[in-house]
């Protein structure tokens, strides 16, 4: 089967399953087609905790894609730092700010976001999951993978956000399958915001000023670009990983790469990729950031 005709057939799949399980779909309607004026979906290579304290390229261009926006009139977060046994929402009306990190200068741990919560959006978009039972944890904050970028992004913290646990149990697919449940949220001015990084491999890293990047992380960062660019399902979903040996030293662990599929799966063919921003962080982290729509 060629790429064109595997994209079809998985695409198939998940507009059948958003057809069906959608939170927000009309009944007898299969579209997933959005109006122009749906919010946007990021996916942001978040790197450093230390991040939120710095003046960067990065920092800066969150900063711009914050004024740039149209305005969300909530967040929903999928952060490579809440992975659960099911599909949890948080759903604290005053989300704690979650250091969840150590090692680091005490300036870091003085930073809070007090952003307000949603509790009704995130019972909401519990009871509505059907790939995987949603559940509301009533007492829990943001990570560092949502609060570090949110407080460049949107400074003043006055937008309800809410995060999204990814779920332990399910495979690449259906979690791609899941966020085909939130494309709705988009018509309601709902920004969904996945937190990750397209490579991290943590053993692999070299602070040292000057290093050079590795070359098998340019090359894992840059195959992934052109797989969005084509949707190529079988390279995104790891569909076979011997074809595609990089995968195993870029990801030793798969939890930072999984937030991008959300931000994929809530996207739809018609919205343009771009990528606001390209570079790496310490030789092998990639702090690429994509936006659809």
């Amino acid at each position: 089967m060629n790429r064109r005709d595997l994209f079809k057939s998985v695409m198939a799949l998940v507009t059948a399953h958003f057809a069906t399980h959608s939170l927000f779909a009309q009944k007898g309607s299969g579209k997933s087609v959005l109006e122009p004026s749906a919010m946007p979906v990021l996916f942001i290579g978040h790197g450093s905790p230390m991040n939120a304290l710095r003046n960067t390229p990065f920092t800066q261009h969150l900063k711009k894609l914050g004024h740039d926006l149209p305005q969300p009139r909530a967040i929903l977060v999928v952060s490579a730092h809440w992975v659960a046994n099911g599909p949890r929402l948080s759903g604290s009306s005053h989300p704690d700010t979650i250091y969840d990190f150590g090692g680091f200068p005490d300036d870091l741990y003085q930073i809070r976001y007090p952003s307000p919560g949603a509790p009704e959006l995130a019972a909401r978009v519990a009871k509505g999951l059907k790939t995987d039972q949603g559940e509301v944890d009533a007492t829990r904050g943001l990570d560092h993978g949502a609060w570090t970028v949110l407080r460049h992004l949107y400074p003043q913290a006055d937008i309800p956000v809410i995060q999204l646990a990814m779920s332990a149990r399910l495979t690449m697919a259906e979690h791609m399958a899941l966020a085909t449940e939130l494309q709705a949220l988009r018509q309601e001015g709902i920004l969904i915001l996945a937190s990750g990084n397209i490579v991290h491999n943590l053993g692999a890293t070299n602070r040292t000023p000057g290093a050079m990047n590795v070359e098998w992380a340019i090359e894992f960062d840059g195959i992934i670009k052109e797989a969005l660019l084509q949707r190529d399902l079988t390279q995104l979903l790891a569909l076979d990983k011997s074809k595609y040996p990089l995968w195993n030293i870029a990801h030793p662990t798969i939890e930072h790469y999984v937030p991008l599929l959300y931000a994929l799966g809530a996207s739809t063919e018609e919205d343009v990729i771009r990528f606001p921003y390209e570079g790496f962080e310490s030789t092998s982290i990639s702090m690429r950031s994509v936006m659809f729509g």
